[in-house]
């Protein structure tokens, strides 16, 4: 059985992306998940997956070629049976005062699209410890060993200005076609800057968490007990997500913005959010997000707190029908029964979709997130 491996959409302001290189060749198995190509977009170096388990036929489209999104990139074969690795025999190694006969001779599995990388990048493959199949090196292994390209100043700063456009055009679309409507509240997080003082004094400096990972949870809490929030409006409907995944707003180095998701928010506890968060942020900055984060996210969450800014009003992000905005956290006088007493609030801000929900529905969205604030020993 053939399938057809398509470029996707990487955005909803992409029209056309360029190929920059494969990572497989044909007669490679790829199993769903796999980054089999990089994209190059207004956003970045995209890895991008395939979505089937199967064997490469052909490459139809070569690096360097900029085609539409939809175009179809390569063929595989879906029932193929699975080749086994190359087997490469390595030189032999002598180690001091042994007898050049004695040397130890070492098999190394490797597949040939990963073997022709590491010539290109003059890495020695015996050294490697492969994370594919049965131990096999994979061209990801090669690229991590391998020398990390550094851009030019000139192709940054082309970079940043084509993003700057491409973010101009897709919100310019998204206030065109969306009715926003917006509402702000300011929150008493007082409670939840306790308990992440109280936690992080008591664990290791690599398992301390930001208050990024508490609005995290809530946001998916948030949209799981409230329909309207979490999903796609496309085709003239709106389609609710089963499964919350939060997209991060990441502010890139060279400028502009990017928004991967980390998948299934909801589910998963605080430490694993925060470990995720890092990780998306870092290779967010280094370029190097796939394909499925970008195209995932169900819900928007961008945070300006770091800049001292009070209140954000965010545009959504087609086709995605909401977004939520959070400010920097501030000593503000609150007032507790009937006294003036000093507390850590910020301002929460929600953009959403008036064809999906309206203001009374998104009161009590914002609410709830604020609820959940309140009692972050229970996210």
């Amino acid at each position: 059985m053939q399938s057809e491996f398509r470029l996707p959409a990487l955005g909803a302001d992409m029209e056309a992306g360029t190929l920059v290189e494969w990572h497989v060749a044909p007669g490679d198995r790829c199993k769903r998940g796999d980054v089999v190509a990089v994209v190059e977009t207004d956003k970045g170096a995209i890895d991008v997956e395939v979505f089937v388990d199967g064997i490469v036929r052909e490459l139809l489209v070569p690096p360097g070629t900029r085609v539409p999104v939809g175009t179809v990139l390569a063929l595989l074969d879906t029932e193929a049976p699975a080749p086994a690795p190359e087997m490469v025999q390595a030189p032999p190694r002598t180690r001091a005062g042994e007898d050049a006969g004695e040397a130890i001779q070492q098999r190394v599995k490797i597949s040939p699209a990963a073997r022709k990388r590491a010539q290109e990048l003059h890495v020695d493959v015996v050294s490697l410890r492969g994370t594919g199949p049965e131990g096999a090196i994979t061209v990801q292994d090669v690229e991590r060993a391998g020398p990390s390209p550094q851009p030019s100043p000139a192709s940054v700063g082309e970079g940043a200005a084509g993003m700057r456009a491409a973010i101009a055009a897709a919100m310019s679309r998204s206030k065109r076609e969306i009715p926003h409507y917006y509402l702000t509240t300011t929150v008493d997080v007082s409670s939840a800057v306790d308990w992440l003082a109280a936690h992080n004094a008591a664990v290791p400096v690599t398992e301390r968490l930001l208050l990024a990972a508490l609005l995290l949870k809530a946001v998916a809490l948030a949209c799981r007990d409230h329909a309207g929030f979490s999903g796609f409006h496309r085709n003239g409907r709106y389609e609710e997500s089963p499964v919350v995944h939060v997209g991060v707003a990441v502010a890139l180095r060279g400028g502009g913005l990017v928004a991967p998701a980390i998948m299934d928010t909801a589910t998963k506890p605080l430490a694993a959010l925060m470990d995720e968060f890092r990780d998306v942020v870092a290779r967010a900055r280094a370029g190097r997000l796939r394909a499925s984060e970008l195209a995932a996210p169900t819900i928007i969450l961008t945070s300006l707190g770091d800049s001292a800014v009070e209140t954000v009003l965010p545009i959504i992000q087609p086709p995605q029908v909401a977004i939520v905005g959070a400010g920097a956290v501030a000593e503000r006088p609150w007032i507790v029964a009937g006294r003036i007493v000093p507390r850590q609030a910020l301002t929460l801000s929600l953009g959403a979709d008036h064809r999906v929900t309206d203001g009374r529905l998104g009161a009590h969205f914002l609410a709830r997130i604020a609820g959940l604030l309140a009692e972050p020993a229970k996210l």
